[in-house]
Parts: structure tokens; sequence; C-alpha cells
């Protein structure tokens, strides 16, 4: 059984005992978070769009972090432009 959520922009496909990392959610660490924006469920069979209505995820949070830091370079050639760029 295994079901696709979304949240932060980005869709995963979670099963029970997963474990995945997802973008800010702003819950402490051991705090409990709902998916409420579940976009199938496949058991027996797929079930997509209304069959889901009203269907949730529960997780729990483990850890609270920061992702690696990102370069961004831009360089155009001939023209002495560089330009460095962190986020």
């Amino acid at each position: 059984m295994y079901a696709v959520i979304a949240t932060g922009g980005k869709q995963y496909k979670v099963s029970e005992g997963d474990v995945i990392r997802v973008e800010k959610l702003g819950i402490d660490v051991n705090g409990e978070v709902t998916f409420e924006d579940v976009l199938a469920v496949k058991d027996e069979s797929l079930k997509v769009g209304e069959d889901v209505k009203g269907a949730t995820v529960t997780g729990k949070v483990i850890s609270n972090g920061r992702s690696k830091k990102v370069i961004v370079y831009h360089y155009k050639p001939k023209s002495g432009y560089h330009k460095k760029n962190g986020h």
C-alpha cells in the first residue's frame, strides 16, 4: 500500500515506515504532521481524484535541519561578466 502526497510544491510517493525529506514545515522535533493533500492511494486498486477526497497521511518529524548550500555561477564569455550567488 502506498500514497502520493503533495507538500512544498513537490509530490512524494510514501508508504508506511518511509522516511522522507520535505520542505520547511515549522513543526518541532517529535511533533506530528498531517498531510491532507493526498493525490492517490493504492491498496488493492489505485484510487485518484474524487476517490481519495478526505484522505490524510500522518507522520512524525524526526529532525529539522538545513540542506547544503547551492552555488549559482553566471558567466558570459568575452565580456568579463562573472556573477556568483549562493542561497
